[in-house]
C-alpha cells in the first residue's frame, strides 16, 4: 500500500437476511473487508457461503464468508449496516456495541418511520447512528441463497451522534456512507433531511406492503386491476397529505413516479409478505403507526391508512398466533 493509498472501511453486516445478504456481497466483490453476523443461517453460510441469484449481475458466489454466530467473535468495524427487521432493533443493540470499533457509523438498513429512534437510548453516544433507505427488489430464497430482481440504490442520511451540531462532519460521513455503495456499482444519493426520505419511502411502503399481505396479491395483478390500482392511489396520496401536515415536502408528483415505476418493474412480493409467509410479526409499528401518530399530532386524519393499518393488525395478530 502507497502512502497516498486509502484503506477501506471494515464493514458489519448485522442481519444477513435479503438485504444485509445482498449488500454484503456487493461490498464484498468491491473489495472491502466484510464481517457477518448471523443466526439461523450461521451454519449454512459457513458451509456454503452466501449465493446471490441477481438479474442484473449474475449468478454471484461468495465463500469463504467471514460469518460469525456471536457479536463476541467478530472484529471491531467501522461500519454497521443493520438488515434485520425493525422488530428486532431493542435486541440488536448489545450486538451492535460489541462489534464497533470507536466511533463506528450504524447504518439501519429499514423501512418505516422514527425507527432509529429505539435504537439511539440504548447505544453509545459515540456512535453515529444513520439511516438507509433501500429502493430494491430483493428477497431471501432460502438458508444463504438471495434472489434479486431489480433496481438496488440506497440514500444516505444522518440521525444522531457526535457530528449531529456539525453540519460539515455530519455531511462528511453521510457521504462516505454514499461512497461505500457508490464503489459497489450502486447508485447512493447523501440526504439532508433523512426524516422527510422516510416519508418519501412510504408512498410506496404503506400501499404495496399491506395490500400484497390483506389481498394476497405481488405488484403485478396490485397494478393490473382497477380497484386495487384506486386504492393504491389513493394511500399514496394520504402519505402525502401526512408528510405535508407533518412539515415534510414532497417532489411534485412523487406519488405518480412511484405509480409509474412500479408499473415497469418486475412482479415483487415485498417484504411484509414474506414476513406473513413465515409467520414472522410484520413491522406495523414502523410503517404504519408511527406515521399515523405523527400526522394525528399534526391534526391530520389517514382515514385509508387507519383502517389498512387494523386490518393488518388483526391479520398479524393471528398470523403470529398460529405459528407459536
Amino acid at each position: 500500500m502507497t502512502d497516498t493509498a486509502v484503506k477501506k472501511p471494515r464493514v458489519g453486516i448485522v442481519g444477513t437476511g435479503a438485504i444485509g445478504g445482498f449488500y454484503g456481497v456487493m461490498l464484498a466483490r468491491a473489495g472491502f473487508d466484510v464481517h457477518f453476523l448471523l443466526r439461523s443461517e450461521f451454519s449454512a453460510v459457513a458451509e456454503r457461503g452466501l449465493q446471490l441469484h441477481s438479474a442484473p449481475y449474475g449468478a454471484l458466489t461468495l465463500n469463504p464468508v467471514q460469518a460469525y454466530s456471536s457479536a463476541d467473535d467478530m472484529p471491531l468495524c467501522d461500519w454497521l449496516l443493520v438488515g434485520a427487521k425493525t422488530t428486532s432493533n431493542a435486541k440488536l443493540a448489545p450486538a451492535i456495541i460489541k462489534a464497533a470499533a470507536p466511533g463506528a457509523k450504524v447504518l439501519l438498513l429499514q423501512n418505516g418511520l422514527d425507527v432509529e429512534d429505539c435504537l439511539r437510548d440504548l447505544l453509545p453516544d459515540s456512535l453515529h447512528l444513520l439511516g438507509g433507505l433501500c429502493f430494491i427488489c430483493v428477497h431471501r430464497a432460502g438458508p444463504g441463497v438471495i434472489e434479486h430482481q431489480a433496481l438496488g440504490a440506497v440514500n444516505v442520511g444522518y440521525h444522531s451522534g457526535p457530528a449531529l451540531d456539525d453540519e460539515a462532519a455530519r455531511q462528511a460521513i453521510v457521504e462516505q456512507g454514499a461512497g461505500l455503495f457508490r464503489t459497489a456499482g450502486l447508485d447512493s444519493q447523501a440526504m439532508a433531511n433523512l426524516q422527510q426520505a422516510r416519508w418519501q419511502k412510504l408512498v410506496w411502503n404503506i400501499p404495496y406492503n399491506g395490500l400484497s399481505v390483506l389481498l394476497d396479491a405481488s405488484t403485478t395483478p396490485l397494478m393490473a386491476d382497477d380497484s386495487s390500482r384506486e386504492l393504491i392511489q389513493a394511500l399514496m396520496a394520504e402519505v402525502v397529505q401526512g408528510a405535508l401536515a407533518c412539515g415534510h415536502s414532497m417532489p411534485p408528483g412523487y406519488a405518480e413516479h412511484l405509480f409509474k415505476v412500479t408499473e415497469k418493474m418486475p412482479d415483487y412480493w415485498p417484504s411484509m409478505y414474506h414476513d406473513y409467509q413465515h409467520k414472522r410479526p410484520l413491522e406495523l409499528a414502523a410503517i404504519y403507526a408511527r406515521p399515523l401518530a405523527a400526522a394525528k399530532v399534526a391534526g391530520c386524519e389517514l382515514p385509508k391508512i387507519e383502517a389498512l393499518y387494523q386490518a393488518l393488525s388483526f391479520v398479524d395478530r393471528r398470523n403470529t398466533c398460529l405459528g407459536e
